[in-house]
């Protein structure tokens, strides 16, 4: 195998390989060879058949076969060779002029991790705001608890519904002038605020009474789930059947025992450590952007351009996603192309902060143990049916890439757990909503969303005034609109040195 070198600059590669006929024409001797005794012929006896008619038979599915393997094993050849880290998967082309019996050139491309000489963490000086869980915030805790819980009763004659109160309601839907299918209901019970219907509908409840007749005019939103819906103008006719107002429910032994504790002191316990686990991911969100951005100000690399693409086109869909559930999407659009460079911006930022998270953890001698990887894998086969989580584990063993997907948020947060062991940190105690604002003013506005419980609508199950249920958002850990981007996908690459990035 003879190589050359044709493009070296920054971070791109690019090789000319050139495999000998010879040694082509001797592994597909040696396959054809290894084959002949499993072919079956007529005519010929089991193993017996010629390795002539072997090669006359099947000549033209093994040369492909061995040529596709032979190619590989120079590309890996190559990168043991030249020492390389492969970003992304190497670009690989095969001459347009091959033929059987010549030599075969092939292109690679890649670009390769960048050399992260020096990891400059000495030094970082970090701020825990603290929140005290005091009795007023449990309280609240409580008291929303028990405002879930809430009972509907009669309302006086002649109240006029408001946000909060309950309606029962019969209506008919009609498009073009048209009733359309699921447009027809009759005593459905809406909690007016609740963002049960579609946008605008409730709304105009609002001050109804019972026995109003009204009509609603309301515009399906655009990523509706009936297609011939979609972004539709449509009239309801609607009857106010009865009106409810909520009643208050007594914070109390007996409230807590209809949720099946033994009592209110039972209740506050169990709230109590839910909110103080609410207020510590809080405070690590804000020490981990602070982390991230001090991270961020004290390197700078060239980063592999096509990681960077990865990235922004994984922020990008989620974007899209989210743009297609807003009121105006076409609105919400074109502001994301305005900030389209922004975006590039953090995607690139991204990339940079992973792969020096993966250089600090290599250092640190941090890895994910087997026993961590097995809970991982157990824990995200829970979000499939159980028929399929047996080939959920079949395909993480089987696809390296995955795995470093799966294992990456957690070998991020073991690097930022070693990172914040080594700085000087302070501590302030604030309000919650102090916290909330320090994390706010950081990220610009939040997106973040995990993987999370969600219904699918059909059609005919319920009527079409209701709301489409919000489509399943990506596994990734952020989408973000700032600067202080949370890292995620790009460490992915925990062993840059050994396999290719994520």
């Amino acid at each position: 195998m003879q190589t050359v070198e044709t493009l070296n600059e920054g971070l791109k590669r690019k090789y000319s390989v050139t495999i000998p006929a010879p040694e082509i024409a001797g592994m597909i001797d040696a396959e054809i060879a290894m084959v002949a005794p499993k072919v079956a012929m007529p005519g010929f006896r089991a193993g017996k058949v010629p390795a002539n008619l072997v090669r006359k038979m099947h000549g033209e599915a093994i040369h492909a076969d061995t040529l596709n393997k032979i190619v590989q094993d120079a590309v890996q050849t190559l990168i043991t060779e030249q020492a390389l880290r492969p970003a992304m998967a190497p670009s690989v082309e095969l001459s347009a002029a091959y033929a059987q019996g010549n030599d075969a050139e092939i292109t690679v491309q890649l670009e390769i991790l960048p050399k992260i000489e020096v990891v400059n963490i000495n030094g970082l000086s970090l701020e825990r705001l603290v929140v005290a869980t005091d009795d007023a915030a449990l309280d609240e805790q409580v008291q929303r608890l028990a405002d879930m819980q809430k009972n509907f009763g009669e309302a006086p004659m002649g109240h006029k519904a408001a946000l909060g109160d309950q309606i029962a309601i019969d209506f008919l839907g009609t498009v073009d002038g048209e009733a359309f299918e699921g447009g027809k209901g009759e005593g459905m019970a809406v909690t007016l605020g609740s963002g049960q219907l579609i946008p605008g509908f409730e709304d105009q409840l609002v001050g109804a009474k019972q026995g109003d007749t009204l009509e609603v005019k309301v515009d399906f939103p655009e990523d509706y789930n009936v297609n011939y819906l979609k972004g539709k103008p449509a009239v309801f006719h609607v009857k106010v059947q009865d009106v409810r107002i909520a009643k208050p429910v007594a914070v109390d032994d007996d409230f807590a025992q209809s949720l099946g504790l033994e009592g209110l002191d039972q209740l506050r316990t169990l709230l109590k450590g839910n909110v103080e686990q609410e207020l510590n991911n809080l405070t690590r969100t804000h020490m981990k952007r602070q982390l991230l951005d001090e991270l961020s100000l004290r390197h700078s690399f060239d980063v592999p351009m096509a990681m960077v693409d990865a990235e922004f086109e994984q922020i990008w869909s989620q974007l899209e996603q989210e743009a297609s559930r807003e009121p105006n999407p076409a609105e919400a659009r074109a502001e994301m192309e305005r900030d389209r460079a922004d975006y590039r911006r953090i995607a690139e930022r991204r990339v940079r902060l992973g792969l020096l998270l993966s250089e600090i953890g290599q250092s640190a001698g941090i890895d994910i143990s087997s026993q961590e990887m097995n809970m991982l894998v157990a824990q995200a086969a829970q979000q499939y049916p159980a028929a399929d989580r047996e080939r959920f584990v079949q395909y993480i063993q089987n696809e390296p890439l995955a795995a470093a997907q799966l294992r990456a948020p957690l070998y991020e947060d073991k690097v930022v757990d070693h990172l914040f062991s080594t700085a000087n940190i302070s501590e302030r105690t604030v309000t919650r909503s102090e916290l909330e604002a320090a994390i706010e003013v950081e990220e610009g506005h939040v997106h973040d969303e995990h993987c999370g419980h969600h219904q699918h609508d059909h059609k005919g199950d319920q009527p079409a005034a209701k709301k489409a249920a919000p489509k399943k958002k990506s596994t990734t850990s952020e989408t973000v609109k700032a600067d202080n981007a949370e890292v995620t996908s790009a460490t992915a690459v925990d062993k840059p040195a050994n396999k290719p990035a994520a």
